[in-house]
């Protein structure tokens, strides 16, 4: 159990080191988020850390599967050709 402790003009409290452990919050910085039942603590993780690591998690679920995304489509520059410059 923990308490509110003041800190200048605001309230921090103590989080038990288990329970940052447990939580992975250790040595990150942390998103705050107001729930209805009260307060959610996040890492906020850097998305670049693990860039690698998630290449690999989509090519091991997908191999290589074609895309079929419409990128090739929205590339195509025929539809350019009753455009005014």
């Amino acid at each position: 159990m923990s308490t509110l402790t003041p800190i200048g003009n605001s309230q921090g409290i103590r989080i038990p080191k288990p329970l940052i452990k447990a939580a992975k919050l250790e040595d990150c910085e942390l998103e705050l988020i107001v729930v209805p039942s009260g307060l959610l603590i996040k890492p906020i993780k850097n998305r670049r850390e693990t860039w690698a690591s998630d290449i690999q998690d989509v090519m091991l679920k997908y191999g290589n599967k074609k895309d079929k995304a419409l990128l090739t489509d929205l590339l195509d520059d025929s539809d350019l050709e009753d455009w005014s410059w």
